[in-house]
């Protein structure tokens, strides 16, 4: 159930994936509403971000399903999961470190006429008007994130926390339904996370949905009404963030040293 009246966005059915012969992810499901964020919490190596990994197409699953809006994208690879509109973030941010933060941004735009060099030939203007656009729409990004400042240095110059806001601004660019958020609060100091779940709100707002895996339970709480608990690759428990908290399989086994 994805706790909303909505139809899930996102279905992921039996998701499994082994390496060697051990059980990473072990039979996982979940739907995710059209308008929901959805957490998923639990301890170093309960397998977590190689369920994101699996979700987004960085590996192949072993069993299982994924459908995004009702399109098949179990086996599509993760550039054509991206132009159906998943786009994903990860816990230590990948920009081109001597691209600007405005190129950075510039780069997630999706079905450039420039990427062909037989558009690049015969219709130059067109490309063109497609730069201007997405040169434009990049800068509003950048203005969300409050990184209107920085557009012109290099994304080099940029701190943790906002390393996490441009890629923030990068995956909106690609126009994605659903966005996978991979610990957004890591390495992020105080002055920015109130800004970071800002923005996750105002990006959920917009009408994109989240899954979001973190740490930090003060942001789970804040941000997400329903958690997944995830420990040896298998789903424990699920609910809001109070109820699953209280649990105490849940208390016993993955809370327990988890950072705060």
């Amino acid at each position: 159930m994805n706790g909303t009246s909505q139809p899930p966005i996102l279905e992921a059915r039996g998701i499994t994936k082994s390496f060697g012969g051990f059980c990473v992810v072990n039979g996982i499901s979940l739907d995710l509403g059209a308008a929901e964020i959805l957490g998923v919490i639990g301890p170093n190596g309960a397998g977590k971000s190689t369920l994101f990994n699996l979700l987004a197409g960085a590996l192949p699953i072993d069993a299982g399903s994924i459908h995004l809006a009702g399109k098949d994208l179990s086996q599509a690879r993760p550039e054509a999961r991206i132009k159906s509109g998943l786009g994903r973030t990860f816990q230590i941010p990948r920009p081109f470190p001597r691209m600007t933060v405005l190129e950075n941004v510039m780069t997630a735009a999706q079905n450039q006429h420039g990427e062909s060099l037989l558009s690049a030939l015969i219709a130059p203007r067109q490309v063109a008007a497609q730069e201007r656009s997405n040169a434009i729409r990049a800068r509003d990004l950048l203005d969300f994130v409050s990184l209107s400042h920085l557009e012109d240095q290099p994304a080099s110059v940029l701190s943790g926390g906002q390393r996490k806001l441009l890629e923030l601004a990068r995956v909106l660019m690609a126009e994605p339904k659903v966005i996978l958020l991979d610990e957004p609060a890591a390495g992020v100091n105080p002055a920015l996370l109130d800004l970071i779940i800002d923005r996750i709100h105002a990006i959920n707002k917009l009408g994109i949905a989240v899954l979001l895996i973190e740490h930090n339970m003060e942001m789970i709480a804040r941000l997400c009404p329903r958690v997944i608990v995830m420990a040896a690759g298998k789903a424990l428990a699920e609910g809001t963030p109070e109820e699953v908290t209280k649990r105490a399989d849940v208390i016993d086994v993955y809370l327990e040293g988890m950072p705060a």
